[in-house]
């Protein structure tokens, strides 16, 4: 058996590393690798067996299996001169191959540096801390902008985050270090130059086909770092269970080159080695590719394992104490043994650790000409964890159980051939189907006359009948005896192969649906016949589930995407550190971002985590796109919000920080209704006070306006009062004229009178008392009565001339 034969020829692990370097310790571990895949021992071949199942599998996924088990199912002892077939078989499986690599291939990412060494840690540490402080120092710095002008925060202040879930948020969305944008730089420069796009496509199609997929890393003075696909037929690795093969401690690649190529890649050959070399043919190593195209074999073509051999290795140390009372330490190899005798034990002593370490060889197949044993120069190890190694190769194999590996075109190749011989089955019948034909009774004919003169001839009726679908029949014989051919036209149905068609029919599309049951490959993920009945949320539903279905050969490739930018990063380190091209890698990288030159030099002092931001699919972006269009309706959201949201291609993350911006859009509004609120009630207040004001002054309007009136109304009453006293006072002055002249007429009548009365006074002296009397009684009054009264109730009469 294979693993009897693994036990025998591997060397041991536990040699001594001087014993581990020699070419013969090499030689023995390149033939123990020999004899597990290549040598026939009577039950396994496994180089052989891998080869041949991995060439069966692509030709059914390529529509092009070999026929000749069709040809087997159908023949007769192996006759097979009735047969005229199309032997082609039909192409179903390159079709669901095809949505598969197709899909996933399209499937985008973005590569994420993470620096996880303490100093990278540090700094995201210190960074955070500061966010902190700022936050909890907001309000503080309010007032010292409001007293003394200048602000005392870090960060602008709607960059800091209002509380712990924010400050997450913000760290996995916003918060990035320049040196960790250099590495991501770094890893993309790479990647492009190496045409890892096509790279990917390669093994996503190995992934469907084969179940397995593997990528190579590499350096090289002159071409920096490489990566290569590696076709898994061409793969050895040491047995394992693992799909992420992690626990393999040897994984090779069988190449064949030609003899200059095999010059040019190890120089130290001499004439007479190649001369040798080109003489040994494939054909007598008896490890070639079974399926080769031709029968004559280049004996300029050599057949070479490539191969890693990981084992450990003792870094000792020889620590001395010198005379000045210090320690020296010196190298030394792992046979050191300080002790030599008791009296020096005390000045001697010894340190060792196991590392891991990686040897690389190159076999001629079927020779013991080794060509290349040594240590790996710029292994890739972890700065985390120093002792461990990691291989030149990536393979992953996600449904392997105990070695076995199962792909998804090896699920259906059954259902395929089973379709292939219904297709077959389906030219037979189709080949052996006749038309429906016609029976013509011409005794029936012979009796029937046209009246036209002529007979009744079979050409003319079938003439009739093809064209008219008319027949011209006799029930009586021309001696009145029943016709027995009364119809002498009928159809003749066939009848041989409808039903068989149909019955195959319906087995071709049972298998059909048994490939789309067996790699829940449905018709919502091809489109081939969507149910026109169906909702488009019930087919997007299907073909989501369909997706989750293969979704274990997209983890698969970006498992080997992300070893491959690990590696790409480790060996990013040693180029910086130690390469002589040190500074042509990091103009090339730095030439679109000149700021990025500083950081690229100090990239070997840091340890990335590296891991693949997957862009989310139709399905995911959907949900997403409800989710913010449900909000942007509510108005839960900005616009500005669903813009950033559709940015981020972490779906997770995007739904946090949607869930973020509503719960502040929400307090925003909160707190704007609450100032409208404070807004309005201060309008209502200012309102009522300056309808108060209004009232206030309104009422010191009309109380000032009443005092002017009244001041006005006093000043016309003085007014009128000093012209009715001035009128008063001339009519009084008036009055005094006309009584005195009323007087001074009276005094004038009295003197006549008194003349009157002189003369007559002896005659008259009784008469004109009397008459004095009466006219004293009857004399008019001029003056007006109660105009002697000024305003104020003064009476004026007192003032009488007298």
């Amino acid at each position: 058996m294979a693993e009897s034969i693994t036990k025998q020829y591997f060397p041991s692990q536990v040699a001594p590393d001087i014993e581990k370097v020699s070419q013969e310790y090499g030689l023995k571990v390149a033939k123990a690798i020999e004899s597990e895949w290549f040598v026939r021992d009577g039950v396994t071949y496994r180089f052989a067996n891998n080869q041949d199942s991995f060439h069966k599998l692509r030709m059914y996924a390529r529509g092009e299996q070999s026929v000749q088990k069709y040809k087997d199912e159908l023949s007769i002892n192996g006759d097979m001169s009735y047969l005229n077939l199309d032997w082609k078989p039909v192409p179903i499986i390159p079709k669901f191959v095809d949505i598969v690599v197709n899909g996933i291939a399209e499937r985008i990412y973005d590569v994420k540096a993470y620096s996880q060494d303490p100093y990278g840690v540090d700094k995201r540490t210190k960074y955070m801390e500061g966010l902190l402080i700022d936050m909890q120092n907001v309000e503080f710095d309010k007032q010292i902008q409001q007293f003394y002008g200048q602000s005392i925060l870090q960060t602008p202040v709607n960059e800091i985050p209002e509380n712990k879930e924010e400050l997450e948020l913000h760290m996995q969305l916003n918060y990035k270090q320049a040196v960790e944008i250099a590495e991501e730089q770094a890893i993309n420069t790479l990647l492009t130059g190496n045409k890892y796009d096509l790279i990917k496509k390669r093994f996503y199609y190995d992934l469907a086909v084969l179940g397995i997929g593997a990528v190579k890393t590499g350096f090289n003075t002159s071409q920096g770092v490489t990566i290569d696909y590696v076709d898994p037929a061409n793969l050895v690795w040491s047995y394992t269970s693992d799909p992420y093969f992690d626990d393999i401690y040897y994984v090779g690649e069988v190449k064949v080159i030609p003899i200059n190529e095999l010059a040019k890649q190890f120089p130290e050959l001499t004439q007479q080695d190649l001369e040798e070399i080109s003489g040994q043919s494939m054909r007598k190593a008896g490890y070639y590719n079974a399926h080769h195209e031709h029968d004559e074999i280049d004996k300029n073509q050599i057949q070479i394992l490539y191969f890693n051999y990981k084992t450990y290795s003792k870094e000792v140390y020889k620590v001395k104490d010198t005379a000045t009372g210090g320690s020296k330490v010196i190298v030394k190899d792992d046979s050191f043994n300080p002790i030599i005798d008791a009296e020096l034990e005390a000045r001697f002593g010894k340190l060792e650790k196991q590392i891991e370490v990686l040897y690389e060889g190159a076999l001629i197949l079927g020779t013991d000409k080794l060509l290349k044993w040594e240590l790996a120069k710029n292994m890739m190890r972890s700065k985390s964890d120093y002792t461990k190694v990691k291989m030149n190769y990536n393979i992953v194999a996600p449904r392997m159980y105990k070695g076995k590996i199962e792909s998804l075109v090896g699920r259906i190749t059954g259902f395929a051939d089973m379709i292939q011989l219904t297709h077959l089955k389906l030219q037979q019948v189709l080949s052996r189907m006749v038309p429906d034909g016609i029976f013509m009774d011409a005794d029936g004919l012979a009796e029937i006359d046209l009246g036209n003169g002529t007979n009744y001839n079979p050409q003319e009726a079938l003439n009739m009948f093809f064209q008219t679908g008319s027949i011209i029949g006799r029930s009586l014989t021309m001696d009145g005896d029943p016709n027995p051919g009364k119809v002498p036209i009928q159809e003749i149905q066939s009848g041989n192969g409808g039903g068989k068609l149909q019955s195959l029919i319906q087995t071709y599309n049972y298998y059909l649906q048994m490939i789309r049951d067996v790699t829940g490959l449905n018709e919502a993920r091809d489109a081939s016949t969507p149910d026109a009945k169906a909702l488009v949320g019930i087919q997007k539903i299907a073909a989501a589930n369909s997706n989750t279905a293969t979704r274990h050969i997209l983890k698969a490739g970006l498992f080997l995407s992300a070893e491959v930018c690990e590696a790409l990063s480790l060996r990013i380190s040693d180029i910086i550190e130690y390469s002589p091209t040190r500074d042509a890698f990091i103009q090339s990288i730095g030439a679109h971002n000149v700021a990025t030159l500083e950081e690229m030099s100090e990239l070997h002092l840091y340890d990335f985590g590296i891991f693949l931001e997957l862009e989310p699919d139709e399905e995911e972006k959907q949900l997403l796109e409800n989710n913010i269009q449900m909000a942007l309706t509510q108005q839960s959201i900005e616009l500005e919000d669903a813009i950033d949201l559709r940015v981020i291609k972490n779906v997770k993350l995007a739904n946090q920080l949607l869930k973020i911006r509503r719960k502040k859009k929400q307090e925003r509004d909160q707190e704007l209704q609450q100032r409208n609120i404070e807004a309005q009630a201060k309008a209502n207040g200012e309102a009522q006070q300056m309808a108060s004001q209004a009232e206030v002054q309104k009422q010191q309007a009309i109380t000032q306006m009443q005092t002017q009136l009244e001041q006005v109304k006093a000043q016309i009453a003085s007014q009128k009062l000093q012209q009715e006293m001035q009128l008063k006072k001339e009519l009084m002055a008036y009055e005094f004229q006309l009584n005195m002249q009323m007087q001074s007429k009276q005094d004038a009548l009295a003197d006549k009178k008194e003349n009157l009365k002189e003369d007559r006074k002896d005659q008259r002296v009784k008469l004109q008392g009397d008459e004095r009397r009466k006219s004293q009684n009857q004399a008019k009054k001029f003056e007006s009565s109660g105009n002697d009264i000024l305003g104020g109730g003064i009476d004026m009469s007192a003032f009488d001339p007298r």
